[in-house]
């Protein structure tokens, strides 16, 4: 939510996540996650028609008007962490138990602050009138509350409905009825040079509306897992992560992510998720809980990359064309193993959809789920190929796949206490309060145990473990490697495959 990644694109510039700290102070070189809300069903498209200025020029009020109340400011709070340590007295090697207090060796327990109180701001856009709200995941991942605030000034308190890290989208609601939800429009129609809104919440300035052009589609700038960026000039600042890109007639095309700039504030460059991602990621979130996220299993890059390597090596290459997807690699059990891909393929379409860079070949998959059969377009030494195949999810299955219920694992789970962590000499666990049939007792697990570690995550919290669940629910193994120790102190490993059926 509040974490700021390192990543340098162009130079000396860097990308900057369009959320804000509620101090106001923005990190330069950086990359800032944004806020962003992301829609359940679409409503109803109603094509408007663009407004005429005198002179010829477009008329932007009217989109104004009709997307600034269906644009919210979110503003998240994470609690402050602690946790319980062991402090040695420095005088103890030279004094020993003087006092008699028979904590010799031991140290004393000691309560410290691991994390500050920390609060954030961005935007989110009302995607259904029954309080659905797409935002970025930087923006409320590992929120403890999330307040929205309407244009209105109403506020309510928002639940995460699901997040997608892969692509930078949260799906969030709101306990309300009629609300003024945005028309949803289709980024794939939007033209290089076309008018746009940027709308937003920047520095706390509510509802505010910037102006441009779209720039450039299907930008890669490697910040997310997925991503096929709208580029614009439309100004973009803190806190207008999750806010909506609309076009000449009020319709989202984009939510707002991200922002190049050497200094934090807007330079010129912002970046917008495309409706066409934004629009499957809801959908699956709304019904799933997670993404269905259909992969083709190949390693490359854009051909031009590719050519322009070689040169710069002094070798001259002839692909039969110079753009498409240049494969370095093909994956065990996966859709283009499947399809009989091999080194050395370019990919120029996927359903008929011309694939120019790998940014178009991963928005074009990403409206698909594992099980869907696509059309493949390659080239091969210069020669025009066709296939079909069925596109598969990470664990190699054509299954759609769901959040694991934690109700599955029949045990209620609470952090040790003080008093259980000086006397087994705990840093951190979660101790088994009660236990009945399901995964963790079938694992071996039983009342009183305490879990030390999963997949290697520290069991701190319950939230942990229901992160560590949620992470290997969507690994290639999906396998819970638990390491355990009993009140006695004898060390338990166990494991659970994410895979059998659900008991």
């Amino acid at each position: 939510m509040l974490t700021q990644k390192t990543k340098m694109w162009l130079g000396a510039a860097a990308l900057v996540l369009s959320s804000s700290l509620m101090t106001g102070a923005i990190m330069t070189n950086r990359i800032s996650m944004a806020t962003t809300a992301v829609a359940a069903d679409s409503p109803a498209t109603v094509t408007a028609p663009v407004v005429a200025a005198p002179g010829g020029l477009v008329d932007l009020t009217t989109a104004a008007e009709r997307s600034v109340n269906s644009v919210v400011y979110i503003r998240v709070t994470q609690n402050a962490k602690r946790q319980t340590v062991t402090v040695r007295d420095p005088f103890e090697d030279f004094f020993g138990d003087f006092f008699g207090y028979g904590n010799r060796g031991r140290g004393r327990q000691q309560e410290i602050e691991t994390q500050p109180r920390r609060q954030g701001a961005g935007s989110g856009v009302i995607i259904s009138a029954d309080g659905y709200i797409v935002t970025n995941n930087h923006v409320v991942a590992g929120a403890d509350e999330i307040l929205v605030k309407l244009n209105d000034n109403t506020e309510y308190k928002g639940r995460v409905i699901g997040l997608d890290e892969t692509t930078d989208l949260a799906l969030i609601k709101v306990e309300a009825k009629n609300l003024p939800a945005i028309t949803i429009g289709n980024s794939d129609d939007l033209k290089i040079g076309q008018w746009v809104l940027a709308v937003g919440n920047p520095f706390n300035l509510t509802s505010t509306v910037t102006a441009g052009i779209v720039s450039a589609k299907a930008r890669s700038l490697g910040a997310n897992g997925v991503e096929s960026f709208i580029q614009t000039d439309a100004a973009i600042n803190a806190g207008n992560s999750g806010g909506a890109l609309v076009n000449e007639r009020g319709e989202l095309v984009g939510i707002n992510a991200m922002l190049y700039s050497q200094t934090g504030s807007y330079a010129g460059y912002g970046f917008a998720i495309p409706t066409t991602i934004m629009n499957k990621v809801v959908k699956d979130l709304k019904e799933f809980g997670m993404v269905q996220r259909a992969l083709l299993g190949v390693r490359g890059g854009d051909v031009t990359n590719k050519i322009d390597a070689e040169k710069e090596k002094g070798n001259e290459v002839d692909y039969g064309t110079s753009t498409g997807v240049y494969i370095e690699s093909v994956e065990a059990n996966t859709t283009a193993e499947e399809a009989g891909l091999e080194k050395g393929d370019v990919i120029t379409a996927i359903d008929d959809r011309t694939v120019t860079k790998m940014a178009e070949l991963q928005e074009a998959l990403s409206q698909h789920r594992p099980g869907d059969k696509v059309k493949i377009n390659y080239l091969r030494n210069k020669k025009s190929h066709t296939v079909t195949a069925t596109l598969r999810n990470a664990q190699g299955g054509t299954e759609v796949m769901e959040e694991v219920d934690i109700d599955l694992f029949g045990a209620q789970l609470k952090p040790l206490s003080e008093e259980t962590q000086r006397a087994l000499a705990l840093r951190y666990g979660l101790e088994v309060t009660a236990i009945k049939n399901g995964k963790l007792k079938d694992a071996g697990i039983t009342k009183g145990m305490i879990l030390l570690k999963v997949n290697d995550r520290e069991m701190r919290s319950v939230e942990d473990f229901e992160e560590a669940v949620k992470a290997a629910n969507q690994s290639s193994d999906r396998v819970l490697w638990i390491r355990a120790i009993t009140q006695s102190g004898r060390r338990v490993a166990t494991a659970i495959d994410l895979s059998d059926d659900k008991k």
